[in-house]
Formats: structure tokens, sequence, C-alpha cells
């Protein structure tokens, strides 16, 4: 009896002591990057944007490559941690691409975007929408850059660096990378280094579209650092309107653009972290979320990854798209329905005219 005590006691000691040297493992290899980080454009046009013209603006979460319409995801109660393999993950960025194609944006938001993962597959996803579009300016601006994650246990979502990428048809004069508030407990190890990206686009008339890529964290319950992360954003927005720029923010910004999904489109009332109302009350004077007939057409822009996606039964909600200042003239703004085919996400995209006029 001494001895199955024994055994079972140095068995539990044993696995004790790899939990705490993991812990003490993460602590000792979590870091972020500074704030303020001057990032270094990718130039291939020296084109300015045009004023009183049609432009078009595209974001898209690509969901690190690995989300089919039939995947789904572990945090979101489903099962899976990574993509199933390498060729799923090469697919689903072809089709991305392709997307991209087919709506040919002037300027293009992509989040999620990994540089190097176990969850992708280690596909460099920068590298790959690079070269996709080769003839475009484009900057990369990191995100998300995680110690291994022993998580699920069966199947570990691992270590994963990844980001932002911004593309243009234009010149991008400068990009600067601003970090954004975050839990400080735990949670932290699952929501690491969130950022933004602002690159600065020239315009005809001597001023600049300032385009701010941005992915708002998902998980976090914590209602302060939701509004913290809202503010840090803001106050760029509004100190670039005062200088007289223009500016276009795209987006996942993990709440509800529309303000009442669950209502438009017909799922439970019981709402997620990730998909509070965007609290609209709190935009700088002179800027607007662009919505048009969004809620008439009823495409939603993401889905829950606890089942396969099934149209409508499967809980969707609005979260992707714009937020402009007032001197840009919206025409249009649509949700892409690609059904989640190669991502949990739809693509949003605006079109829009600069207005050749000066600030108030």
């Amino acid at each position: 009896m001494k001895k199955i005590f024994y055994t079972v006691g140095t068995i539990l000691g044993f696995i004790l002591l790899l939990l705490l040297g993991y812990i003490v493992y993460l602590y000792v290899d979590y870091d972020r990057l500074p704030d303020n980080i001057a990032l270094e454009p990718k130039q291939n046009s020296k084109e300015k944007l045009p004023t009183e013209q049609t432009l078009r603006a595209m974001t898209f979460n690509i969901g690190y490559g690995a989300y089919t319409s039939d995947y789904t995801f572990f945090m979101d109660g489903g099962e899976s941690a990574r993509a199933k393999d390498r060729k799923t993950v090469l697919e689903n960025m072809e089709g991305i691409v392709e997307t991209t194609e087919n709506i040919d944006p002037t300027i293009a938001f992509f989040q999620e975007v990994d540089q190097d993962g176990d969850r992708s597959q280690h596909v460099d996803e920068v590298d790959f929408l690079q070269k996709s579009f080769a003839q475009k300016s484009s900057v990369y601006g990191q995100n998300y850059d995680s110690s291994y994650l022993f998580y699920p246990f069966l199947e570990p979502i691992g270590q994963a660096t990844s980001g932002l990428v911004t593309l243009s048809q234009s010149n991008i004069l400068q990009a600067t990378r601003y970090s954004l508030p975050i839990e400080t407990n735990f949670n932290k190890f699952f929501d690491l280094d969130r950022a933004f990206t602002v690159s600065r686009i020239p315009v005809e008339n001597q001023k600049e579209l300032l385009a701010i890529n941005v992915h708002l964290s998902a998980y976090t319950k914590d209602p302060v650092v939701q509004e913290q992360q809202m503010q840090k954003l803001f106050d760029i927005m509004e100190t670039e309107y005062q200088k007289d720029n223009y500016v276009i923010v795209g987006g996942d910004y993990n709440h509800d653009l529309l303000g009442n999904s669950p209502e438009i489109f017909a799922t439970t009332e019981n709402r997620h972290s990730w998909d509070q109302p965007f609290p609209e009350e709190s935009l700088p004077e002179n800027f607007h979320i662009p919505k048009d007939n969004l809620a008439e057409e009823k495409v939603p822009s993401t889905r829950k990854l606890d089942t396969p996606y099934e149209k409508g039964s499967s809980y969707v909600s609005l979260l992707d798209g714009f937020i402009l200042s007032d001197n840009l003239t919206v025409e249009a703004v649509e949700v892409e329905d690609e059904e989640f085919i190669n991502s949990d996400h739809n693509p949003v995209w605006l079109d829009f005219q600069l207005a050749d006029k000066t600030n108030d």
C-alpha cells in the first residue's frame, strides 16, 4: 500500500512540477512591444489618392487561414485549435486572395494574419498576401505574439506570431504601430500585444488619408479594458482629423456595429464578450459608422465557432466595418456574402470619396 501511495505521490509531484515550470515559462517568456513603433512600408506604388473620385476600402479578418465553413474552435465551445493541415491553410489563403481580387479595393485592411504559427501550420501569411499583391504598397504590424500555449491538451494551439496587414494601391508615406491596453491578469497570455496600425497615404490636394487597421479584444470580460482600447483609438482619430486629414478606420471591433444584431439575424439574445453593442455615443464628433442598408440586407460579417456553419441557424453578428471622418463621402457599404468558406468572417467593403474641403 505504501508503495502505491509513493508511486501516486511521485506522479502527482511530477505533474505539479511540470505545471509550475510551465507557469514560470509563460511569465519569463511574456513580452509586449513598446508603444508608438515606426513601421517600414513596402513601397510598390508612388501614386497619390485623388479627391472627388470613387475609391474602395475593404476589411477582412482572415482567421489566420484556418477556418473553413465546417471548422469549430475550442474557445467558442467547438473542438479544434489548429488548422486541419497546411493544405487547408494554403487553399483558404488562395480563396482570400481571389475574393480580394474580385472586390478590388483601393485600400485593404486584413486582421489575424499569421507570420508564423502552429495554429496556421507555419504558413507565412504576411508574405503570402504581399507576394499575391506585389503591385500594392503594404504595411505589417504585429499584434499577437504568444508563448507556446499548451491547451487544449490533446491539440495545443501552440505558439503564434500574428498581426495586421494594410495594402494600398497608392504610396504609403509612413506607418506607426500603437499598443492597445489589455488585461494584466492571467488573461494577458491569451490576448497578447493588441495594437492598431496607422498608415499615412498621400492625397493629391496635399492632405493625407490616415488608414487605421484595428482588431479589438474579443475574449476580455473587463469593460474597463474595452473602454480604454476604444479611447486610445478615438484619441488618434480625433488628433489626425484636427490636422485637416482624412481618417478611415477598418477592422474587427468585436462589438456589434448594428447594435441589435440578435434581432436582425434572429439569434439568441444571450450575447458574448465579443458582440456587445458598439458604443457609438462615445465616437468623437465628426466621426460615424456607415451602415447604409446593412440591417435590411442581413448579411453577417462573423459567425460563432461552436458548430459548423449552417445558414439560418448558426449564431452570427456584424462586428466588422468602418469608422469614417465626415470629410469622406459614403457611396455604398456591403458585406460580401462568402458564407464563411475561407474564414469565420466575411469581408466588408466600402465605396467612398475624399471631399476636397477643409475640416470645420
